[in-house]
């Protein structure tokens, strides 16, 4: 369980927090389940509210761990978002990616049950254009019963190309996986 405080919302991609610590976005789909992640990451407490319309994540929402930030991004690839909002979506994304000097890497969402779509490719691009380090979180397991959650597992992870330390799949409402997750936050934090 990571001891977390709710900061404040920016529209800004390159506010600065301070005091400056390493940051992690966490950034998915819309209806990938990032309030509830960030919740049962923080033991349960209602940090982030939840909501039964996905895309309500509109600006940068900042929460404070003891050594570093994590950061909530919009989430991409929300359909009901107007075409001029979706590029403004990207361009926040874009400029946190590339430009943000205390980005310490990225908690990437991605719901297990679901092959990577194509606003996945694209933002998948995104992070190799940006360079950052990545753990991809593969929520919602719950969903599935045992053997199909291994296949799925499997299957993302192929599909995302990487290497199994750098997956973690997790269920926000049972808790399976949060501990891990933690603790692969807090061991990514840099030591100065």
């Amino acid at each position: 369980m990571l001891q977390l405080r709710f900061i404040g919302s920016f529209p800004d991609p390159l506010h600065r927090l301070e005091p400056s610590r390493p940051e992690f976005a966490l950034i998915g789909r819309s209806n990938v389940g990032k309030s509830s992640l960030l919740n049962a990451m923080a033991g349960g407490r209602t940090l982030a509210r939840t909501s039964a319309t996905p895309g309500k994540t509109q600006l940068l929402n900042v929460y404070s761990a003891p050594s570093f930030y994590l950061v909530d991004l919009p989430g991409y690839g929300f359909a009901r978002a107007s075409h001029q909002a979706r590029r403004e979506y990207r361009r926040l994304l874009r400029t946190l990616l590339t430009s943000r000097q205390t980005l310490a890497g990225v908690i990437w969402l991605l719901d297990v049950r679901h092959p990577l779509s194509a606003d996945d490719r694209e933002f998948g691009e995104l992070l190799v254009l940006a360079a950052r380090p990545v753990l991809a979180v593969l929520t919602k397991i719950d969903k599935l019963g045992q053997r199909e959650r291994e296949a799925a597992i499997a299957a993302r992870t192929c599909e995302l190309g990487f290497d199994a330390t750098q997956v973690q799949p997790v269920s926000a409402r049972d808790g399976d996986g949060i501990d891990d997750l933690v603790l692969a936050v807090t061991a990514a934090v840099p030591r100065a």
